[in-house]
């Protein structure tokens, strides 16, 4: 039963994530991408995370890990590709991450 929360829990992070990131694109890329791309990116985003080590570097004096952002639009695209999910432009990508960077800063800023 709790595994069955917790994959409920993180459901509705992940919707709270996507609605968060559908607000904070810019208008011309509102339409351009479905929910559905929108959470195979987030994926690619938590796979680049795991896969990179940040989740194990050490934060800095003012407690952040530094993330550049510019690579985990491009891993996005590289695996996209590699997906056949199609072709995807980095600086447009780049919106998405910064977009789900935002919402979990948003996160820790509530917890403070």
């Amino acid at each position: 039963m709790a595994m069955d929360n917790e994959f409920l829990n993180d459901d509705l992070d992940d919707e709270k994530t996507i609605e968060f990131i559908k607000n904070y694109l810019p208008q011309e890329l509102k339409e351009k991408f479905s929910d559905d791309d929108l959470y195979y990116f987030l994926d690619l985003i938590d796979e680049y995370y795991v896969s990179s080590g940040i989740l194990d570097a050490e934060p800095d004096a003012d407690g952040y890990v530094n993330v550049d952002l510019e690579a985990v639009a491009n891993y996005i695209v590289s695996e996209a590709r590699k997906d056949d999910m199609g072709e995807y432009d980095p600086e447009e990508i780049l919106f998405v991450v910064q977009g789900e960077m935002e919402y979990a800063d948003s996160l820790d800023n509530d917890k403070a």
